[in-house]
């Protein structure tokens, strides 16, 4: 009988390549461990997105900046923020990020290939698949070509070299062109905050280098499982990767090496309007 193939997301992957110890407790570990408080900067980051989402359902003459910094205020996240004047603040900052990219940057009357759309493709014996953010589509030399977007609200505008380099856009390049049938070679960072683009050619040499690391990866998730069913200590099998990323990690509690490398943060240390360190933000 063949092998099944080994179902794998870019998330998981990047997962795992960051740190096999938080892989272990978010994907492994059953009962999971219990997660720290939740983030504010994470129900800033959905909320952004689900406004992005919803915006493409509106009529042409309503997909406005203005339209979207509504949508972003009707599902502001409630957790995560120190009081209700923070929150009501960097709602704001928020919406107004918001319209100028969508302003700037969205033409309301070219509809998307595909918004939030789950896209798949097989390399070797793994079955990748991931969900996308927006795929554009347009005319290169009387062709059709697809351009994988994601969106960002990090703290810091990704570089070129970041959209160049991601293993996730690889894999959601080579994706999108089997699912929707059509050459996709551009991806894009879209940076909420600064309303920014980095953008990045994937030829095919990037995406075979990129799907051998993922197989890499793939191989090493299989053999820390292995080691834990043949009885090494679940730490030793899934070793943590200390870095000052641990001081917001949800599992930072739990794990004796990222308690040693960074704080603990507060819920709300990435919430815009704090201060100096939210230039970043401002753009």
């Amino acid at each position: 009988m063949p092998k099944p193939l080994r179902m794998v997301t870019p998330a998981k992957l990047d997962s795992f390549d960051s740190c096999p110890r938080r892989f272990r407790y978010t994907y492994i570990d059953r009962p999971a461990p219990p997660r720290g408080a939740p983030w504010a900067h994470t129900g800033i980051g959905a909320a952004v997105h689900n406004a992005l989402r919803d915006l493409w359902e509106l009529d042409v003459a309503e997909r406005t900046g203005e339209s979207a910094a509504r949508l972003l205020r009707r599902q502001w996240p409630d957790v995560g923020f120190r009081d209700e004047q923070q929150r009501e603040r960097a709602r704001e900052i928020s919406a107004s990020w918001l319209a100028r990219y969508v302003d700037e940057h969205l033409d309301p009357e070219h509809e998307p290939r595909g918004i939030e759309r789950t896209v798949g493709a097989p390399y070797g014996d793994l079955s990748i698949s991931g969900r996308i953010d927006r795929v554009d589509e347009h005319e290169v030399d009387g062709a059709r070509s697809l351009v994988v977007i994601d969106y960002k609200t990090g703290r810091v505008p990704p570089t070129e070299d970041d959209t160049r380099s991601s293993m996730q856009l690889a894999l959601y390049a080579v994706a999108v062109e089997r699912t929707l049938r059509a050459p996709c070679e551009r991806v894009e960072l879209h940076h909420i905050p600064t309303s920014t683009i980095s953008a990045a050619q994937i030829g095919r040499d990037t995406r075979e280098r990129q799907l051998r690391r993922a197989g890499y990866t793939a191989d090493d998730i299989d053999q820390a499982k292995e080691r834990l069913l043949h009885g090494d200590p679940p730490d030793e099998a899934y070793p943590a990767r200390p870095s000052p990323a641990c001081g917001w990690c949800d599992f930072w509690a739990h794990c004796a090496e990222g308690r040693q490398a960074a704080r603990k943060r507060d819920p709300w240390f990435a919430v815009p309007g704090e201060g100096s360190r939210d230039q970043a933000y401002a753009g």
